[in-house]
């Protein structure tokens, strides 16, 4: 006899249950709705990549997270994310695509990273960039904002916020107190500044050799709150880097009323630091009021060149991505999914008269709703029992009687209401 085969998923790696997977398929189809009414299209690039180009822009941790195989002579790397794929593809295609190019890739990643509650090995990330050529006006960046609005206010988790930033302004001031070297070393900790308090980052700021003056300064700078943009004119810091971010932020939060974002879904915050020695001027990440310790649910931000290490044009873009995974991880802990229904249908069908019942399952189909029929010798209480465990809210019966008299028997699951339809008419209308 054959030992057994261990079936355990693999840790960071996720399959749901089917009204999981139903729920999940719901929160993707409308952040693809949205990303596809604001005329992005769909990208999706291959999961495996030459390992030079997957690893072109890696480095540190990253270079050790990524998946690398070999098949013959070929190396080859799972995708770490879904930029570096779209830098790739831009390069390639470039004469066949219009700019500026806006795609939208909703697909899976890979990365070996140690696994925890709601972070992943493979998981989904929804990404959507404007890439352009030579130039991008800032108004991508505002509309960027407008999207993102748009897709929170669909999903209907709650109040939001979408935080912004500027790398520039946080350059700059860092250049006006001479702390360019150390510029890195401040935005990690000033990162930490929701999870350890203001204390421990000046704490920490005068360990790594800051001033306690300086650190003051630093940390009264990155929470200016209120209308930050008059706060940040009336320091009157000279530096012109800061100069070009302050105006920058000016005209994308402008663009924000013209787009009619809501004031109180957006606000400057100078304490995003996470992705900025990636980023080149505005940075994004998005919070859901009631439930901060999700931590951010959406981020991104503009870079200058995206396709530097694969082509000698100058593409800049503008991007955000939203970890699918994780956020329904997350927001499935927090009870705000509901996973009910496991079946994808609108209507369970009992007949025993395959002919008939075939018959009024298409004709229903053609109306546009989803139904599951059941055929089978099965005693008609077990039939019952099954469509309550798939969580099917409307059951209907053609049974011999029902044939005979030229009807159908509609049952309403939740509230055990009964009612006869005499027409296809009657049933959609009680369907919808």
């Amino acid at each position: 006899m054959k030992d057994k085969i261990f079936t355990k998923t693999l840790p960071g790696f996720t399959e749901y249950l089917p009204a999981e997977q139903l729920a999940f398929n719901d929160i993707l189809d409308t952040i693809k709705g949205v990303y596809e009414s604001y005329g992005f299209v769909p990208l999706d690039t291959p999961v495996l990549e030459r390992q030079e180009v997957i690893l072109a822009k890696a480095g540190g941790e990253t270079e050790k997270q990524i998946y690398c195989l070999e098949k013959g002579d070929e190396k080859l790397a799972l995708r770490f994310d879904l930029t570096v794929p779209l830098a790739r593809y831009v390069s390639e295609h470039y004469n066949n695509l219009v700019f500026p190019f806006r795609r939208y890739c909703i697909s899976k990643v890979y990365r070996g990273e140690r696994p925890q509650r709601g972070r992943f090995r493979e998981f989904y990330q929804a990404d959507i960039d404007i890439v352009g050529e030579g130039e991008l006006s800032l108004i991508n960046d505002a509309e960027i904002v407008s999207i993102i609005y748009s897709v929170f206010s669909k999903l209907n988790f709650g109040d939001f916020t979408v935080r912004l930033n500027n790398r520039k302004l946080l350059s700059g001031f860092f250049a006006e107190l001479g702390l360019s070297n150390q510029a890195t070393d401040v935005l990690r900790l000033v990162d930490k500044l929701d999870k350890i308090g203001r204390d421990n980052v000046a704490e920490a700021l005068v360990e790594i050799g800051m001033a306690k003056n300086i650190a003051d300064q630093i940390l009264d700078f990155v929470t200016l709150d209120g209308d930050v943009l008059t706060a940040l004119t009336k320091l009157n810091i000279k530096n012109e880097i800061f100069a070009e971010g302050l105006k920058e932020m000016t005209e994308v939060v402008g663009c924000l009323k013209e787009y009619g974002v809501p004031e109180k879904n957006y606000k400057v915050d100078l304490a995003i630091a996470r992705g900025l020695d990636y980023y080149t001027g505005t940075v994004y990440e998005t919070v859901l009021n009631d439930y901060p310790q999700i931590g951010s649910v959406c981020s991104g931000g503009r870079y200058n060149d995206l396709a530097g290490y694969y082509s000698d044009r100058n593409l800049p873009g503008v991007g955000v991505s939203i970890g699918l995974s994780r956020l329904f991880f997350q927001l499935e802990e927090a009870g705000l999914i509901a996973t009910k229904q496991a079946t994808s249908a609108d209507v369970f069908l009992i007949s025993e008269n395959i002919a008939a019942a075939s018959k009024l399952a298409n004709q229903l189909r053609a109306s546009g709703f989803s139904v599951l029929s059941s055929y089978g010798p099965e005693k008609f209480k077990k039939k019952l029992t099954l469509a309550n465990r798939l969580g099917v809210k409307i059951v209907i019966i053609l049974g011999e009687d029902e044939i005979a008299g030229a009807y159908f028997s509609l049952k309403d699951m939740i509230s055990g209401e009964q009612i006869k339809a005499k027409s296809i008419e009657d049933i959609t209308k009680f369907l919808k």
